[in-house]
């Protein structure tokens, strides 16, 4: 895939550049997300060790009994653990896809439906497992870190198509945000996949925007454009995986693409592989309504939607409990 499709964008010159290198790299974000949706990007600020401690800690909760894991199991579009054939991720893209091949832990600011009653942005739950202690404070660290990355990639967006850099920013004091630890176990634990099964079905995703820490493999992550179909992603140890929702793509009137990515299925000759992802989903204040940028800017006018109840209504069309 080339690096123009998915270019690596330093934010480290966003922060310190002069005012032509900040209009190249805007430049360069607005031709990425009109092509694919997606980015790398480095100069993010997050430590290296922080995303491989919470894999380790992740890992001894995981590889429990399912009995163990069970009273942290989270109701449909709610947050904990979700075992195997929770959801079928495909079906948001039109694909009957079987069940997914993951396994999840979610943890997300929980549902007020009032603004003004919603904790600080990074404050995690109450429910946790007993049995993954040194997961909490570390998911804490990196839910911090992953808030001040995002607002900062929302104002670069901003940028990118001309708006105010508080464009998107404004309507982030109390948003609504999910982190979700996907673990892919190996084909030794799912045993073969069914016809057409994936690890995460294609599809797109809901919000506005997603930073995603993921670990290279044969059943990594995939993304589609249209002139190569669907590939391999690049992949860079010292970048984060960068991609827009389809609350984002509407907010732009079709300007940008929401980026389309899949999953595949544990590979047959790699069936040690186990992989694990940190998901982390920003979506904007809850009762935010989101209108298509006009002409220029914007190609499609579509009808206004309100945040949270859009990014529901897609949550719930994949769900299969």
């Amino acid at each position: 895939m080339s690096t123009s499709t998915i270019p690596t964008i330093d934010l480290s010159q966003w922060r310190s550049g002069d005012r032509r290198s900040r209009e190249r790299l805007a430049t360069a974000v607005d031709q990425a997300l009109e092509r694919a949706g997606f980015l790398l990007v480095t100069g993010h600020g997050v430590p290296r060790d922080l995303p491989a401690g919470i894999r380790a800690a992740a890992r001894s909760f995981f590889h429990r009994p399912a009995g163990d894991k069970r009273p942290f199991l989270a109701e449909a579009g709610q947050y904990g653990w979700s075992g195997p054939g929770a959801v079928a991720t495909g079906r948001a893209d039109g694909v009957p896809t079987p069940p997914d091949l993951v396994e999840t832990w979610s943890v997300a600011p929980g549902p007020y439906d009032d603004a003004a009653e919603r904790p600080e942005p990074g404050l995690l739950p109450e429910v946790w497992p007993p049995r993954s202690p040194a997961l909490r404070p570390l998911l804490a660290r990196y839910v911090r870190s992953m808030r001040a990355l995002t607002d900062e990639l929302l104002e670069l967006l901003a940028a990118a198509l001309g708006q105010p850099l508080d464009f998107f920013t404004r309507h982030t004091t109390r948003p609504d945000w999910t982190l979700t630890l996907n673990w892919y176990p190996a084909i030794a634990t799912t045993g073969a996949p069914r016809p057409g099964q994936f690890r995460v079905g294609p599809h797109t995703d809901f919000g506005t925007v997603t930073v995603l820490d993921r670990q290279p493999g044969k059943g990594g992550l995939q993304i589609h454009t249209e002139d190569g179909g669907w590939q391999d992603a690049p992949y860079d140890p010292e970048a984060l995986t960068v991609n827009i929702g389809d609350l984002m793509a509407r907010w732009t009137g079709d300007r940008w693409r929401a980026g389309r990515h899949r999953v595949p299925a544990p590979p047959a000759d790699a069936p040690s592989e186990e992989l694990m992802s940190l998901v982390y989903f920003y979506d904007c204040d809850p009762h935010t309504v989101v209108e298509s940028l006009p002409a220029p800017v914007g190609r499609v006018r579509h009808p206004p939607v309100t945040a949270r109840a859009y990014v529901r209504s897609k949550v719930a069309e994949i769900s299969l409990r």
